[in-house]
């Protein structure tokens, strides 16, 4: 029977957590409804749940864009799906490696895993280092190597769940059944470890598919590699030159800009795969997330 302290306790920790949820969710629809509101009335008024007027000007400008749009929303999902794949099964078959404790120099790998969770060379050093030695520059392999092995914390979440969530008999079981340590890891480790990899996998996702900087700084000349969100960074960029400047090589009418209203529907367009594909993969997501938690 739950005491009457726990039943407290629990009311409490319900609004405080959907106290949260409200945090995080209603800055997203105010960024929608801005995002269909009229840049004049935006400008004026500022932001609102209920604005005066609404318009569909933002998007209207965007969509005069539209081929662009769609070859980088492509250049995303191409880079984002090979990205993710690749980083995923770096990250599990070295998380997997480590988490033997026959592996011969296991704990110097653990190691140097670890040691990059504290430092990294810095952006210059990274800079002459793809450009001058890999000659990534002004090519795919730009968007995808800088973030190819991901993050350590990754691996070393995979790693605790190796160890602690995969039951030692199953694996010996395998083995003494003649499956081979690389048929193991593929046939019986990685099937039991979906809510990780499933975690793991939205992680790299999302970083792969919110990454500008690595656009930014190898893609100088290659504009038709650009991702969405490297074109929407451009996009920014030029409607904030026009709206300061009334020339670029021509006159433009910049009142016909909605400088205000522009940059949130950009935002929209930005997280709209992510919101969608996130209800999809929410429940092992949930599971993996909580790994290490107390159990009871």
């Amino acid at each position: 029977m739950t005491s009457k302290r726990t039943k407290i306790f629990n009311v409490f920790a319900n609004i405080f957590l959907s106290c949260l949820v409200l945090f995080c969710i209603i800055p997203l629809i105010l960024l929608v409804i801005s995002s269909f509101t009229d840049n004049g009335t935006l400008i004026v008024n500022g932001y609102s749940f209920l604005p005066e007027k609404f318009s569909l000007e933002a998007y209207q400008y965007l969509i005069r864009s539209g081929s662009q749009i769609m070859r980088a929303y492509g250049m995303s999902f191409v880079v984002t799906g090979l990205g993710t794949g690749i980083s995923l099964v770096l990250t599990t078959m070295l998380a997997y490696a480590i988490s033997r404790p026959a592996l011969p120099g296991r704990n110097v790998l653990t190691f140097f895993v670890f040691f990059t969770m504290l430092f990294n060379g810095g952006l210059v050093p990274t800079y002459l280092m793809y450009t001058g030695t890999f000659h990534i520059k002004d090519t795919l392999w730009a968007l995808l190597i800088p973030n190819l092995l991901v993050r350590g914390y990754y691996i070393m979440l995979m790693r605790s769940f190796f160890i602690t969530s995969l039951p030692e008999e199953v694996l010996e079981a395998a083995a003494i059944d003649g499956a081979s340590d690389f048929k193991i890891f593929y046939r019986v480790a990685v099937p039991m470890s979906k809510p990780i990899v499933t975690t793991v996998a939205l992680f790299t996702m999302i970083l792969y598919w919110n990454d500008w900087q690595n656009g930014l700084y190898y893609l100088t000349r290659r504009q038709d590699l650009f991702t969405i969100q490297n074109l929407l960074n451009r996009m920014i960029q030029e409607i904030q030159f026009l709206s300061t400047n009334a020339m670029v090589g021509q006159a433009v009418d910049t009142s016909t800009i909605p400088s205000a209203t522009v940059r949130m529907a950009i935002a929209v367009v930005g997280i709209l795969p992510i919101a969608i594909l996130y209800p999809v993969i929410q429940k092992n997501f949930a599971k993996g997330i909580t790994i290490g938690a107390v159990k009871g």
